[in-house]
């Protein structure tokens, strides 16, 4: 389950697990898995996973020789160096990882005689070993990438264009086709993390163009400040409020917008995020589905809602299981 949470939340997870060998002697290890991520629009195209055996006996503990990395004859750095990258990345770069890593896999025959059936936690050795891997492969990746124009990274990359939000929580959202959009109220300036189609096609504003900014762009020279004070002053006392402001496509085009902003709060009941609603005036019909200008508001806001608490719930679930 923790390591599905995981894979769904695009995040790294490090966990004890008991598996078995192929002939069906059992055996702890240490599971520790990373995302790649792309650098041209943030997704995670790839999950790296290095396995570090776990030694419950005091001499494993205390280290060993280079023997100690071959069980039944099989090297198990380079099971793992060319299991999680492939040989075109491999051949320039093992010789690199093994330098990088003084990779000594804790396992040996002390071991097979211990009961499995106890849980058996990894030592700080052994969490050290699986992260200086992890890393080595990535660096070795993301070299590669460099040669292919493929790039690649280890980390989420936060400029603009790409959001922060996990893809299970943007899925979700894509599904709401009112226009809205969700600024971040933890930092610095309060930019934009998600933006919805129908905000583009409101805007003509493309993704690049929106994420990362604040709301503040939609306005122009006569935009009414005495209505710009009033989000403000809604943003401050985390109050709900509807407003009617002129604010501009990006070809110019002025527009009257209905907006609403509400606060977004987590699990905890603190703020996270804020949610702007934004409807243009001159489609004022109530439309197919009837509903007022205030009902596709608060619509729109509490589909929101749900979608974000789906995923905080899940978070939760994960850290407590």
């Amino acid at each position: 389950m923790e390591i599905r949470n995981a894979i769904r939340e695009e995040r790294t997870v490090e966990v004890n697990l008991l598996n078995y060998r192929k002939d069906g002697t059992p055996f702890w290890m240490l599971f520790h898995m990373s995302p790649i991520f792309s650098k041209e629009d943030g997704s995670v195209t790839h999950f790296i996973a290095v396995q570090i055996p776990i030694s419950r006996s005091r001499r494993g503990l205390c280290g060993g020789n280079k023997s100690t990395s071959r069980t039944n004859g099989v090297n198990l750095w380079e099971d793992m160096a060319f299991s999680s990258c492939r040989r075109e990345v491999c051949s320039e770069g093992i010789v690199e990882l093994g330098h990088v890593v003084d990779f000594n896999p804790i396992f040996d025959s002390h071991t097979s005689g211990i009961e499995v059936e106890e849980p058996c936690e990894a030592n700080e050795v052994e969490k050290r070993r699986a992260t200086s891997a992890i890393n080595s492969i990535i660096s070795v990746l993301t070299h590669y990438s460099e040669l292919t124009g493929r790039l690649v990274c280890g980390k989420k990359c936060s400029c603009y264009g790409t959001s922060p939000l996990g893809s299970s929580i943007t899925i979700s959202l894509g599904r709401i086709k009112q226009s809205f959009v969700l600024t971040d109220v933890n930092t610095p300036d309060m930019p934009i993390v998600y933006a919805s189609n129908a905000f583009f096609k409101l805007t003509g504003y493309s993704k690049n163009e929106v994420l990362g900014r604040n709301c503040r762009f939609l306005s122009g020279a006569d935009t009414d400040t005495s209505t710009i004070h009033l989000i403000k002053e809604s943003v401050r006392t985390e109050k709900p409020c509807t407003v009617r402001i002129l604010n501009y496509r990006k070809d110019g085009s002025s527009f009257w917008n209905l907006l609403h902003i509400s606060p977004i709060r987590n699990a905890s009941g603190k703020i996270a995020y804020f949610v702007g609603v934004q409807m243009d005036e001159s489609s004022r019909s109530h439309g197919r589905d009837g509903l007022s200008f205030e009902m596709r508001h608060k619509s729109t806001v509490g589909a929101v809602r749900v979608a974000l608490r789906t995923l905080s719930m899940a978070a939760s679930c994960s850290s407590t299981c």
